[in-house]
Parts: C-alpha cells; sequence; structure tokens
C-alpha cells in the first residue's frame, strides 16, 4: 500500500481528476475511482499529503454504503482490486484500499446537505439575520446546538477551486423538478437520521453532512463518499457543550491551524507542518475505528 498523491493509469483515460478523487473510464457503463491522499481546505489543495487519508475515507464510505445498502442503492461494482480488469492489477499496491469501480450515473446538479447541528455557516448565518438557508429558527439558540429537526440545504456544485453556493429549496426544484427534489430530501434525511443515531451510538456526533445523488436509467442511487470527514462535520459525543465551537474528527482541525497563519486562503498553501500533518491523520483514522469498530493496518 502506497501514500498516492496523484495517480496516472495509462490505460483507460483520465475522466476527471478532483480535489482528492481521480476518476477513470474504464468502460461505457463502468469508472474506476481512486480517492488520494491529496487534502484540500477552503477548495485549496495543500502541497503535502495526509498519509493514507484516502484509504480511511474510501473505507468509511464503503462501510456506510453497506450499512445504507436496505435504505438506496448505490454505485458500487467492485471494491476487491483481485476483480478488477487485468490491466489494473500493474497499479494494485496503488489501488488497494483507496480504489473502487462503480457504475456511471448522471450526478445530479446539487450538493445534498443536511444540517443537524447550529455551526459553521450556518450559525453565522443565524446570529446575523435568525435563518439558515432559508429556515427561520428560534430565538435563542446556542453555537453547536441540535436542531430539533434537521435540515435539508441543498448548495450548488461549484468547479474546482470555487465555491458551492447556497440554494433555496424552490431554486433546487426548478433544476430538479418537485417530485426528484422531495425523493431526494426524504433519502437524504433518512441517511443522515440513520448515521447519526448509529454514530451517537459509538460516541460520535455528526453535526452535518453533504451527499450526492446520480440517476442510472432513471432510478435514483447514492453515490461519491458517504458520511466521512471530509463531507462531514464528526464531534465527540463526550465532552459535548452547546455555547462553543466543538473538538473534532474531521478537516476542522486542519482548517483552525490554517486560519491562525498569515495567509488570505487562496493558493499557493502554507506548507503543514510534520505534527499538524500527523493530527489530522490521527484524527481521520480515529474517526473510522470509533465508527466501525475495526482497526486498519496503515
Amino acid at each position: 500500500m502506497q501514500v498516492v498523491t496523484s495517480t496516472d493509469i495509462k490505460e483507460y483515460p483520465l475522466r476527471s481528476r478532483g480535489k482528492v478523487r481521480d476518476i477513470y473510464d474504464i468502460d461505457e457503463s463502468t469508472l474506476l475511482i481512486v480517492t488520494t491522499d491529496r487534502m484540500s481546505a477552503f477548495d485549496v489543495i495543500m502541497n503535502e499529503p495526509i498519509p493514507y487519508k484516502g484509504v480511511i475515507l474510501n473505507q468509511i464510505t464503503l462501510f456506510w454504503m453497506d450499512r445504507f445498502a436496505g435504505l438506496v442503492k448505490n454505485h458500487l461494482v467492485e471494491r476487491d482490486v483481485d476483480r478488477f480488469p487485468a490491466p489494473l492489477q500493474a497499479y494494485r499496491d496503488m489501488l488497494e484500499g483507496r480504489a473502487v469501480l462503480v457504475r456511471k450515473a448522471k450526478p445530479l446538479p446539487i450538493e445534498c446537505i443536511v444540517r443537524g447541528h447550529i455551526t459553521g455557516s450556518g450559525w453565522k448565518d443565524y446570529k446575523s439575520s435568525g435563518t439558515v438557508c432559508g429556515y427561520s429558527l428560534p430565538a435563542g439558540l446556542l453555537e453547536s446546538a441540535k436542531l430539533e429537526k434537521a435540515l435539508f440545504t441543498p448548495s450548488t456544485k461549484a468547479e474546482l477551486g470555487e465555491h458551492d453556493e447556497n440554494i433555496t429549496l424552490a431554486q433546487a426544484e426548478a433544476m430538479l423538478g418537485k417530485d426528484l427534489l422531495d425523493k431526494v430530501e426524504r433519502l437524504a434525511l433518512d441517511i443522515f437520521t440513520q448515521g447519526r443515531e448509529y454514530a451517537e451510538g459509538r460516541g460520535i456526533i455528526i453535526a452535518d453532512t453533504k451527499f450526492e445523488f446520480g440517476l442510472v436509467d432513471g432510478e435514483l442511487i447514492l453515490i461519491d463518499e458517504v458520511l466521512t470527514p471530509d463531507s462531514s462535520r464528526f464531534w465527540p459525543a463526550a465532552g459535548y457543550t452547546p455555547g462553543k465551537g466543538q473538538p473534532s474528527f474531521d478537516k476542522q482541525y486542519l482548517r483552525d491551524w490554517l486560519s491562525a497563519q498569515p495567509w488570505d486562503k487562496t493558493p499557493p498553501p502554507p506548507a503543514l507542518p510534520a505534527d499538524v500533518i500527523a493530527e489530522t491523520r490521527k484524527k481521520y483514522l480515529e474517526a473510522y475505528e470509533i465508527l466501525t469498530g475495526r482497526t486498519l493496518s496503515l
């Protein structure tokens, strides 16, 4: 198993290279997704990788997709490198643990964000307007407070290096149509609720998250990553106290470190010290081990 910052699989065309994932066309119905160890924060890719972060993210997503298989279909075709096409066997050490074959889907043009606690940009909006993404909330809520009902707050999908923008349900309906939006909202809230209840039983609060869905032959399926430390805020339940920001098992630790640096959040990013890299990796690994009850040999 290798630390992977970028891939170059010459046998198949590279479809896209995102902030974290490299995606290849395998055939007319199948993609290869490789979750690298690249680290992004504030939509900027860091110069240094977080070793084996991609393996951790991929394994967490696989765990959740297995758990939610009875609730929603997903795009997974194969996770065992031994069963990948023969040309990929030469890349086994690079792909092991971090790559999957998936069905090609037509991604929905929105990010499906679910907020279970008031934090981040939602807290900023609430302080200034008493609302979060168009939802009016009761007065007097504290930072990090659990919302009585989780909120579905879609956003646009930004290009690499740009920022997603929150949109209203009416805007999302104009993009998807009412029937599809209703189905997406219901599924996103159901997945979040079930995931949050499970995680709380393991000692982790999932404060918010981002899901992606796609269509295959008109059928709505779950794609991309699911309830990972990259797409979610994970807080330790022990010591949780509303009224302040919370310690986390996600990239918030890195964001906080970066925010303390003399950096304007545009490329190039500051160099990450070895201790920041190690602590970030530790938090991701802890999230995996607590959620799954398993260990990873990395």
